[in-house]
């Protein structure tokens, strides 16, 4: 069993989806992502342990002292091929940031690609989340010049892809 101060990396459950939605809709505003064309907007916030159940598709919590303080997940990249996937809605509350969850996180939703076949990770952010970009960069992304897939999440404007 973990420290009360160590991170818990799990799988979803219904029961955190209001939780998750939680983190979503204060850290998006939080670095200007809460317009049109951004994650915040996406139905499955209010959902989101239901629009992990596809094949191929996973979602984790981050917990910190018993409570969900961020998560992240890997689904098929929307309008994308087969070999693609898609490091979507990983976010991190302010309590959870600099304890190495994002890298732990990371390394889970990477490991899980690779068991479902995945050839290839993408993900989108915006300028701005410094951090989050320094974590893909670290893990092995590259940036990449446009987006690929149909995410529908225009406001993004960095993009990254990894060869898993």
């Amino acid at each position: 069993m973990p420290e009360a101060s160590t991170p818990l990396i799990r799988p979803i459950s219904p029961a955190d989806d209001a939780a998750v939605a939680g983190v979503i809709r204060t850290v998006m505003p939080e670095f200007g992502a809460c317009g049109a064309g951004f994650a915040i907007n996406d139905p499955e916030v209010d959902w989101i342990s239901r629009a992990y159940e596809q094949p191929r598709a996973a979602y984790f919590v981050v917990e910190l002292e018993g409570t969900v303080q961020g998560g992240g997940g890997i689904a098929p990249l929307a309008g994308g091929d087969e070999d693609t996937c898609e490091l979507r809605k990983m976010y991190f509350m302010p309590a959870l940031r600099g304890r190495g969850a994002g890298a732990a996180l990371m390394q889970r939703c990477l490991a899980f690609a690779r068991e479902v076949g995945y050839r290839q990770c993408y993900v989108e952010t915006l300028t701005g989340m410094d951090a989050a970009q320094k974590l893909y960069l670290r893990s092995g992304f590259a940036q990449a010049p446009t987006a690929m897939g149909g995410t529908g999440h225009f406001g993004c404007d960095r993009y990254f892809l990894l060869q898993l």
